[in-house]
């Protein structure tokens, strides 16, 4: 299949200046793309004020933009939510989900190479890196069909790995894509990397807010839970992640998912009691979602209300949310599986 010429925002911004673009032509295309508006939207005729080679090309600009994410299959959920699966101009597939309230969730990668055990994603390792230009594509698409003001980048990938392309495209979404620089969520396993590219970001550009993938108290265990993350322990992380909050207003959000008989013990509740006491941050539990071929068990919802119960009580706000989704396989990556089955198997995790 040929390649595509416009998969990242960089090369798309230089070919628009070939055909004659000026600063602010530039930022309209991209504006109106990023929006899902057609291009010759406005009250302005676009032979007013935009160059004629640039005119003559936004038809077929357009064709290849579109072609950068396209619709495979699309699975609602009971809860407002749902699954797309999306092809990619290769061939390759990703995952998005339109959420409940306006949100999105979208993929980095076509893959993922971190391994997380519990997740279907990490079976079949990191095949590519999605451009910044396809992960705003996955927005684009979505906004054909609704309303997008918060687009969450925790799907398929770590962002962590593909940093470059995460960055630029929340630029752009932050920018002209409207959407709230605080609802720009990067979900992240916790790289030293990423926490010294966002410190070092300059004053104007856009700051996400942070959604850390904690999972468990314990160093060993998180070791084993994520096997190619960084090595960086669950004390570190929330002390990266507190630095990350004081620095920009924004509570951090810890990620957990709840495994039956491996992280909803009284000692894990303890751990994070301890870990997140006084922190600019909020505690969201997802009980597993059920995935075929992953030895784990989703624990029963009264465990789980308990344990969010208990962590209330601590001081520790936590939010127990159900995985969106969860009638359609929306544990990560299923859509994809069933395209593409896992080239290596799960190794199973001790509790």
């Amino acid at each position: 299949m040929p390649g595509h010429p416009f998969t990242d925002i960089t090369g798309l911004r230089q070919h628009l200046r070939g055909l004659g673009a000026g600063p602010k032509h530039e930022a309209r295309v991209l504006r109106l793309w990023a929006t899902a508006q057609p291009q010759d939207s406005g009250r302005k005729r676009l032979e007013d004020f935009m160059p004629q080679g640039l005119r003559a090309a936004l038809p077929a600009l357009g064709d290849e933009l579109a072609r950068l994410a396209t619709l495979r299959s699309e699975h609602p959920g009971e809860d407002g939510s749902a699954r797309l699966l999306v092809a990619l101009h290769d061939g390759q597939t990703v995952e998005s989900v339109l959420l409940p309230r306006d949100g999105l969730c979208v993929s980095t990668q076509v893959g993922c190479a971190v391994g997380c055990t519990f997740c279907m994603t990490g079976q079949g390792g990191l095949l590519r890196q999605l451009g910044s230009a396809e992960i705003v594509a996955q927005v684009v698409l979505a906004r054909a069909r609704r309303a997008v003001k918060k687009v969450v980048f925790m799907g398929m990938g770590e962002p962590a790995h593909n940093l470059d392309a995460v960055m630029d495209a929340i630029e752009l979404l932050g920018t002209g894509g409207a959407i709230g620089h605080k609802n720009l969520v990067l979900s992240t396993v916790g790289d030293p990397r990423l926490f010294e590219r966002l410190h070092a970001l300059p004053a104007g550009r856009v700051r996400p807010a942070l959604a850390l993938s904690l999972h468990t108290t314990k160093a060993a265990l998180r070791e084993e839970l994520l096997p190619r993350a960084p090595r960086i322990t669950p004390a570190e992380l929330v002390a990266e992640g507190e630095r990350y909050a004081r620095a920009t207003g924004y509570p951090i959000q810890f990620q957990w998912t709840l495994i039956d008989g491996v992280n909803d013990g009284d000692d894990e509740i303890e751990g994070i009691a301890r870990l997140l006491s006084g922190k600019y941050a909020l505690m969201n539990m997802i009980p597993f979602n059920t995935v075929d071929g992953v030895p784990y068990r989703r624990p029963s919802w009264e465990r789980a209300a308990a344990i969010a119960r208990t962590l209330h009580r601590r001081g520790i706000l936590t939010k127990l949310r159900q995985s969106a989704g969860q009638d359609v396989d929306a544990g990560c990556g299923q859509l994809r599986a069933r395209e593409a089955p896992p080239r290596f198997p799960v190794p199973v995790v001790a509790a």
